[in-house]
């Protein structure tokens, strides 16, 4: 499901955004706009996940399993 909005934007980024369509660097204005939104998302939960590691730490509950593997299982290449 979509929802259109409008959305006012500076002329020099719509005509970036024109640009990108006429070279195929876009399928339209909507599908970089879209690609540029879902690429923030991810920067943003990245961004979420950076500070809850940086609060809590990396260690979990698989820290002791990793550590006793790699002491005794031998891995054949």
């Amino acid at each position: 499901m979509s929802t259109q909005i409008a959305v006012r934007l500076p002329d020099d980024m719509v005509a970036f955004l024109d640009h990108a369509v006429a070279q195929g660097k876009a399928a339209s204005r909507a599908a970089l706009v879209t690609a540029a939104l879902e690429r923030e998302m991810r920067r943003q939960a990245a961004e979420a996940d950076a500070t809850i590691l940086l609060e809590r730490g990396a260690a979990d509950d698989l820290d002791a399993l990793v550590d006793w593997t790699m002491h005794n299982v031998e891995v054949a290449e």
